[in-house]
């Protein structure tokens, strides 16, 4: 049944099947029920199509009572009768093999060609830079839900703050994904009790992550072949040694890969990089096993560095925890972190002075600029250097070579006329020819010294960036959001 309803926040379509709509425009709703967070109906200028439910208040009369209930539809509500809902994701995203987490217990046993984090929740989706948005009944007796706006209450206040919008279908879903929408429109249930706090705070050239009070290094050493079941499991161990313990641990890749995941999850607004590539064969050759190394070097070395990552408690497990048991409690207790996605920023304290929102919406923009640059730079940079390394190993070590083949040639050749041969001539000719063979095998040799450990820089450059572009648009519209609320006020 068709229901209307007012705008609240301009919305300007860029796909064919959405329509526009301006702020307070009167709407019509053709089913209240949204689908994936989206509403169907028509504007005042006869334009039919889908529009956010959460920038729309629906006006629903009720036939018993003079009473407006102005909350949103069931799914884009936390002020529902009972529970706080987000609508299910497509099917299809969650078409593949659901994984109960027992499969992991035994985490010396992980699949190394899988990903560890998936499993059944459907009402978690992808959200920026591949990040993970869960909402979902808490039972933690701290949580408190915000009741159903009572009458009496001003309609516009209470839509406003009870609505969450599911997934969604362009440009808004990682804005709405990542939480950090339902935290600006104050739809994120408040907690009477957070363990965990982030300090932003001012420094010289504006905010920043407060540092970590007790900083520390990990190294990564040491991979090993190891067996299991009589050998049919095979995999590479690597010692990890954090600084502040001394004690090393044993780490597999797939244990690196739980760690990125819930990092992923955790800190929707932070650039975490992405992990070494993994490779379906050949992962048991010694150069792919000393490439893997030097690069989880950096990204540990990244890691550790990090104001706020390396405070993450399921990064202090994935460093100390040497007890099986121990380490499956630890797991599980990551994976039933409620602080992730909106409910994350309840735990930042933030810097009481006022920043500009044009001045910030201008850094914003330039540090687009300059993330823009800077990809298209390291992209042209690991392009040339990677086609360098080939001539390197094929190439250049391949002439040289033939160079040294052809003066190995000549040397026997003149062994071939006893009266006039020179043995000082001919080994001073071979000689040469091996030098040149020489060369070619230090061409082949020099990108370890130099070029392997630009590459893996860059590459860890690469993950950075490609994160950023969600990130900033993240910024933008809570930008964007932050100056259409100052005109309600």
């Amino acid at each position: 049944m068709s229901v209307k309803g007012v705008a609240l926040y301009t919305f300007i379509s860029e796909n064919k099947e959405e329509i526009s709509i301006q702020e307070n425009e009167e709407v019509l709703i053709f089913d209240e029920n949204s689908v994936d967070g989206w509403f169907r109906g028509e504007n005042t200028r006869g334009e039919r199509g889908l529009f956010p439910a959460s920038y729309v208040k629906v006006i629903r009369t009720r036939s018993n009572s003079n009473v407006t209930d102005c909350s949103i539809s069931p799914e884009g509500s936390l002020g529902n009768d009972s529970s706080y809902f987000l609508s299910t994701p497509n099917t299809s995203l969650n078409s593949g093999r659901i994984y109960d987490e027992d499969d992991y217990d035994d985490w010396d046993d992980w699949d190394d060609g899988s990903t560890v984090v998936e499993d059944g929740d459907n009402t978690r989706g992808p959200g920026a830079n591949g990040h993970a948005y869960q909402t979902q009944l808490s039972n933690n007796p701290n949580v408190h839900y915000r009741s159903k706006s009572a009458s009496g209450q001003d309609g516009m206040s209470s839509s406003r703050k009870g609505s969450v919008v599911g997934r969604n279908l362009n440009r808004f879903s990682s804005f709405v994904r990542s939480g950090v929408e339902a935290f600006v429109l104050g739809d994120v249930p408040m907690m009477a009790k957070i363990a965990e706090s982030y300090t932003i705070e001012m420094g010289p050239l504006g905010p920043r992550w407060k540092e970590n009070p007790q900083p520390f290094t990990c190294s990564i050493e040491d991979p090993t072949k190891q067996t299991k079941f009589k050998g049919i499991k095979t995999y590479i161990s690597y010692r990890v040694t954090p600084s502040h313990t001394g004690n090393p641990v044993y780490r597999r890749y797939k244990h690196f890969d739980w760690l990125y995941n819930r990092l992923l999850h955790k800190f929707t607004v932070i650039s975490v990089p992405h992990l070494p590539e993994k490779q379906a064969t050949g992962r048991f050759e010694e150069d792919f096993i000393e490439k893997r190394k030097r690069r989880l070097i950096l990204w540990m070395n990244h890691m550790t560095s990090h104001p706020v990552l390396s405070q993450y408690e399921g990064f202090e497990h994935f460093l100390m925890c040497t007890d099986d048991k121990q380490w499956k409690l630890g797991k599980r207790r990551a994976e039933k972190d409620e602080m992730v996605g909106a409910h994350f920023m309840l735990t930042l304290q933030i810097p009481s002075e006022h920043q500009d929102l044009q001045d910030v919406e201008e850094r914003v923009d330039n540090f687009k600029t300059f993330a823009k640059k800077m990809d298209d730079s390291v992209m042209q940079l690991t392009h040339v250097a990677s086609e360098l390394v080939r001539k390197h190993l094929g190439g250049f070590r391949r002439e040289f070579q033939r160079l040294g083949n052809s003066f190995q040639s000549i040397s026997q050749s003149f062994t071939l006329d006893p009266p006039y041969k020179s043995d000082a001539l001919n080994n001073a000719i071979s000689h040469t020819g091996r030098t040149y063979e020489n060369i070619g095998e230090m061409f082949a040799e020099q990108p370890k010294y130099d070029l392997f450990q630009m590459l893996d820089k860059l590459s860890l450059y690469q993950g950075l960036l490609a994160n950023f572009p969600d990130i900033i648009h993240l910024q933008k519209d809570v930008n964007r959001l932050q100056q259409t609320r100052q005109t309600w006020i």
